[in-house]
């Protein structure tokens, strides 16, 4: 209606019609056909209430992650337990929230790489999706991927990095890598990851595998009704809109997240999809 238009006005933040996104998530996570469960997710729908209002963020806030791990699990463990904190802690937050997240994807590695006990040659992608208000910041390092669902099309809010990718090729071969059959130096089917120290050479030095993360940032309005984020077991077997055309069709017939990540899931099993299988 006409007066739900936001006039451009100072007090039109103030306008009680301003659109407010309400945050509610489901997730399911199957190891699928491989021997081991080597996925790790996060969803925290209340932020404030998860780390403190002390930390001024903005309300409503929520944060997701999935993290697909390989070579063992304890860095997509290390990357979902310490990176929001990371996130939160880095004096760029909340004043330049994408950068307070890039200096976290950057931190979290380090910090990986000095734990004595685990085991640093693991490795994982991230994919996070932080929301404030209106506002959402995607991140990606590696091959997950969020799509949102709006109006039921599929808008995809990250790209996948694959070595193989023109723009990743030219960085790793610069940086002196080499793809190999679509693997960078011939042993890792994604371009950018968390850990993997037996890849990387001294702590920010330059290398091809890289943990930055591509930012994508938009304005949710009232058309955005949902986002999923499925590592690639997901993607590997179905395209961006049947995904979100199926997670539409579910929910409206129920409007239960936790069911439509189930069915996403399941879908992806009955198609064959040779992964572990995280959906949020």
């Amino acid at each position: 209606s006409a007066d739900a238009e936001v006039t451009g006005s100072k007090s039109s933040s103030e306008d009680k019609t301003e659109f407010v996104p309400i945050f509610r998530s489901g997730s399911c996570a199957e190891r699928g056909p491989k021997q081991y469960m080597e996925d790790e997710h996060i969803c925290i729908d209340d932020l404030i209430h998860h780390i403190g209002s002390a930390s001024n963020i903005p309300f409503p806030g929520a944060f997701y992650g999935v993290f697909d791990g390989h070579g063992g699990t304890d860095a997509a463990l290390f990357v979902r337990n310490n990176l929001l904190r990371l996130i939160v802690e880095d004096s760029q937050f909340p004043t330049c929230v994408g950068k307070a997240i890039t200096s976290a994807f950057m931190k979290a590695d380090y910090a990986f790489a000095d734990s004595s006990s685990l085991d640093i040659s693991s490795g994982t992608t991230a994919l996070t999706a932080l929301v404030f208000g209106r506002t959402m910041i995607i991140a990606n390092a590696g091959d997950c991927r969020a799509v949102l669902g709006r109006r039921g099309r599929a808008i995809e809010m990250s790209r996948d990095q694959k070595p193989n990718c023109t723009s990743e090729r030219l960085r790793i071969e610069k940086l002196g890598g080499v793809v190999y059959d679509g693997y960078l130096n011939g042993q890792l089917s994604v371009s950018r990851a968390l850990g993997d120290w037996h890849m990387k050479g001294p702590k920010g030095s330059a290398c091809p595998l890289s943990a930055e993360p591509e930012l994508q940032e938009t304005l949710l309005t009232e058309d955005d009704e949902f986002l999923i984020m499925g590592c690639d077991g997901l993607w590997d077997v179905m395209s961006n809109q049947c995904a979100v055309t199926m997670a539409r069709k579910e929910l409206m017939i129920h409007n239960d997240p936790q069911r439509c990540s189930r069915e996403l899931v399941r879908e992806a099993l009955k198609r064959n999809s040779c992964d572990n299988l995280t959906v949020i």
